[in-house]
């Protein structure tokens, strides 16, 4: 077995055969397992015996780690390392890999772990596991990331970058990148903390020149690290973002357009909401022209449509002058509002109210009936119920307004239901929702609300039971 695993396990005194016990440099304890985990020896076992010990081995692992009891799964991981000596090729040489998942997961959340904990364990499996080298070298450093160590993170990347074992291959090429990358946004960082030095400084200051150079500096070796990641397929937001603030910073907009126009629409590349944000945060700084944010906007809308951005989206196609865009704009706010997310986005809201009340007064009565078509057998419990009115009345009075208003619009017409379908507690929901903001516009109470004929005519002409009166607020 390897040193690091007979470093684990410690010697075995006659006094020790029930339970062995060790004590690392964190001052973590690993106990040996039950007794109903055999200790097994190869030459005396048999491989049955030993297949099953560490298969059993494992499964004590992840139930372990899945209910976090993480002293519980270190003392199993003592046991596992036994899946070195396997006699089946195949799992000794997956045993490495599986060993460093398991392990670096206990240290990271075990209480008694630390740091140098860690570095020992993660320089020891670079050794065992030498094909999984560059795997462990780069999550090795994003430990050291998390817990604010940049130096000895970028230190265990660079030794990474430069080492070389066995044939070179696509997927070794393609780590070899990442790791590249990951250097170069520690240096995107450093940059940033030069660059806002550089702001502070007069240009006529003496330190100026100086600082302005390594800001340069910095910014070519970022570049040149991250840019052969980016054009490789995947998902790449931060690298990309970094990228393109350097070329934005030092004036190449049109490299920095091509850059994000590729992220967001070569098909080589996974589909990616964040890309198209990307894109139109980009197009809206250089002020491009409203049909070119529109394009953006709509493959956005078809893979994110509650975005926070499609209500912008909406304003866009409410100012353009093509109507195809009018009638989109209404159905992106409908298609905002279908998420329980959005349900009390009063933005959203105000602005549907507004936008049926242009539509309808355009006479394109036909684009409401649309969106209202495949919404109006759960819209009415799922927005305009009794329990959200009477929430919504508690909690945010013109929100309650404005749903009152987009109630009143949406189910005046359908004030004589009697589809047995539609239980009746429905109907009286509206007739409430009409009736709040009748009350709200009569006292006065907030902005004044224009009340839609429709919900008079509703309160006027319906009955329910033999006749209707106003649920009470309280």
């Amino acid at each position: 077995m390897s040193d690091f695993s007979e470093e684990l396990k410690g010697p075995v005194t006659d006094d020790e055969q029930v339970e062995t016990s060790v004590l690392s440099g964190a001052g973590m304890h690993f106990p040996w397992l039950q007794t109903y985990i055999e200790t097994v020896a190869i030459g005396g076992k048999r491989k049955k015996d030993f297949a099953q010990t560490t298969s059993a081995c494992l499964s004590f692992i992840q139930e372990a780690l899945l209910k976090h009891q993480w002293q519980q799964a270190a003392e199993y991981m003592h046991s596992y390392f036994q899946t070195l000596e396997d006699s089946d090729s195949y799992k000794r040489q997956a045993a490495p890999e599986i060993i460093w998942k398991l392990g670096s997961e206990i240290l990271f959340y075990h209480p008694k772990s630390n740091v140098e904990t860690f570095n020992t364990f993660a320089d020891r499996m670079k050794n065992i596991g030498i094909m999984n080298y560059l795997k462990i070298s780069l999550q090795h450093a994003l430990y050291l990331l998390h817990h604010g160590m940049l130096e000895d993170a970028k230190r265990k990347l660079s030794e990474a970058e430069t080492w070389r074992h066995g044939e070179k291959t696509s997927s070794r090429e393609i780590l070899i990148n990442l790791i590249q990358a990951y250097k170069g946004l520690l240096q995107y960082y450093t940059w940033s903390k030069k660059k806002r030095e550089l702001s502070k400084l007069d240009k006529d200051d003496y330190a100026y020149s100086a600082v302005a150079q390594d800001v340069f500096n910095h910014s070519w070796k970022t570049s040149v690290n991250i840019s052969a990641l980016i054009k490789i397929p995947g998902v790449w937001d931060p690298f990309v973002k970094s990228y393109v603030e350097m070329l934005e910073f030092y004036g190449d907009r049109d490299g920095a357009q091509e850059v994000l126009t590729n992220y967001a629409y070569d098909e080589k590349f996974p589909s990616n909401p964040n890309a198209h944000i990307y894109l139109y945060n980009f197009l809206k700084r250089q002020k491009a022209p409203r049909s070119k944010l529109i394009s953006v906007l709509k493959i956005l809308y078809q893979i994110v449509p509650s975005h926070k951005l499609m209500l912008e989206f909406h304003t866009l196609l409410r100012k353009s002058e093509k109507e195809e865009h009018h009638k989109l704009g209404l159905e992106v706010l409908f298609g905002v509002l279908d998420f329980a997310g959005c349900t009390k986005n009063i933005t959203a809201w105000k602005y549907l109210a507004k936008y049926v009340k242009k539509t309808l007064m355009g006479n394109h009565l036909v684009w409401v009936q649309e969106e209202w078509k495949s919404r109006k057998n759960w819209w009415p419990s799922f927005h305009f119920s009794y329990f959200w009115a009477k929430s919504d009345w508690k909690e945010d009075t013109a929100l309650a307004c404005e749903k009152a208003f987009v109630a009143g619009l949406l189910l005046g017409k359908e004030s004589s239901w009697r589809s047995k379908n539609r239980p009746q507690t429905i109907m009286a929901d509206s007739f409430f929702l009409a009736w709040m903001a009748i009350c709200m516009y009569s006292l006065g109470t907030g902005d004044r609300l224009e009340i839609p004929l429709a919900c008079l005519e509703m309160l006027r002409t319906s009955k329910l039971d033999g006749g209707w009166a106003p649920v009470p607020l309280e």
